[in-house]
């Protein structure tokens, strides 16, 4: 029988829950400013977790800087989830980029631009008439 959500998403949507207030709260580190924590894909044996995070900086230098940083501090991060959660097991964390906020951000941009570009060719064709 097919479940609405199966264990290993719900158990994603904690982890992402609780990994992103221990960054918000606990990570005293200036190299991970501004981080929000867009998903988190758990394996099926639930002993590994890729964790996606977007920056609102869009510098690639300081996103490298700060996927190290978390990278380095997963087991800290690991080990403050094993007191939060009630799992056997916590997965080891793997922090990984995602594109698709500045992605997004970028595409609004663009459709903006071509609404502006638009709506100024059509009151500069009505002016001609």
């Amino acid at each position: 029988m097919n479940r609405e959500f199966n264990r290993t998403d719900r158990v994603a949507q904690q982890l992402q829950r609780e990994i992103a207030v221990i960054m918000q709260r606990e990570m005293k580190d200036p190299r991970v400013a501004m981080v929000t924590v867009s998903d988190v894909e758990v394996s099926r044996d639930l002993s590994y977790a890729k964790v996606f995070v977007t920056f609102l900086h869009d510098d690639q230098g300081q996103i490298k800087d700060s996927l190290k940083v978390l990278n380095q501090a997963a087991g800290f991060i690991r080990s403050l989830l094993g007191k939060r959660i009630k799992a056997r097991v916590v997965p080891e964390l793997k922090f990984q980029h995602d594109p698709s906020l500045n992605e997004g951000i970028r595409m609004s941009r663009l459709v903006d631009e071509a609404r502006r570009r638009d709506s100024d060719y059509k009151s500069s064709d009505s002016d001609s008439d």
